[in-house]
């Protein structure tokens, strides 16, 4: 890797603890690389956090990926972003010297559907998943073999951008890989509330543990 992958706009805070994983934040559209460094602040106190900004701009708002419309996506482009983001996370552990196979990744929305596509066309990248309000990015033929990977997934039944079925479709795909998948549901709508980021904070002291050498 060189450094013209480290090629997102991008925040990394070092790690004040040296057993914790490296938590890689996804903002939603309209987000940028502030915006989710006090989320894993809150998820695992002391981890390392990489939170890079998404590269196309949709009326002036970062996204990771384009789109055709609310929920369609431009396939060939989310393919295209899935890599350049895997090779990304790649890089940024070989300059900012973090154990590559130690990696969660949170996104909300948009953030959370191209984690999901990392995880199904570059499984390996992400050890450990927090999907808020996620739908199907893509369905890739053949799926990958996701047995080592654990996903927690939030989302509202008062959606009014992603359905419940939508949701669950993505859970049910990640569980036909052998993704070992969580799936909380709350009344709320497309948001990320502190309740939700409590829930996966603690579902992540139960998967998330020390490295090997602090086990």
């Amino acid at each position: 890797m060189s450094d013209a992958d480290l090629d997102h706009v991008h925040v990394f805070e070092p790690a004040t603890r040296p057993d914790a994983p490296t938590l890689l934040v996804l903002h939603g559209t309209g987000g940028n690389e502030h915006d989710l460094v006090p989320l894993g602040r809150v998820l695992i106190p002391g981890a390392a956090i990489l939170s890079p900004r998404g590269k196309i701009l949709e009326r002036g708002q970062p996204r990771f990926f384009r789109r055709f419309a609310e929920g369609v996506f431009d396939l060939d482009d989310l393919r295209q972003r899935t890599h350049e983001l895997a090779d990304f996370v790649a890089a940024a552990a070989e300059r900012y010297h973090f154990d590559p196979s130690r990696i969660v990744a949170a996104g909300f929305s948009n953030g959370a559907n191209i984690a999901a596509s990392v995880l199904l066309l570059r499984p390996g990248t992400l050890q450990t998943a927090l999907l808020y309000s996620p739908m199907v990015p893509l369905v890739p033929e053949p799926l990958p073999d996701l047995r080592a990977t654990t996903v927690f997934i939030s989302a509202g039944r008062r959606d009014p951008l992603v359905s419940p079925a939508q949701t669950q479709e993505l859970a049910d795909l990640l569980t036909r890989a052998h993704a070992r998948v969580t799936l909380r549901w709350t009344e709320g709508g497309h948001s990320l509330t502190e309740p939700d980021v409590a829930a996966g904070a603690a579902w992540l002291t139960t998967v998330a543990g020390p490295s090997p050498q602090h086990a």
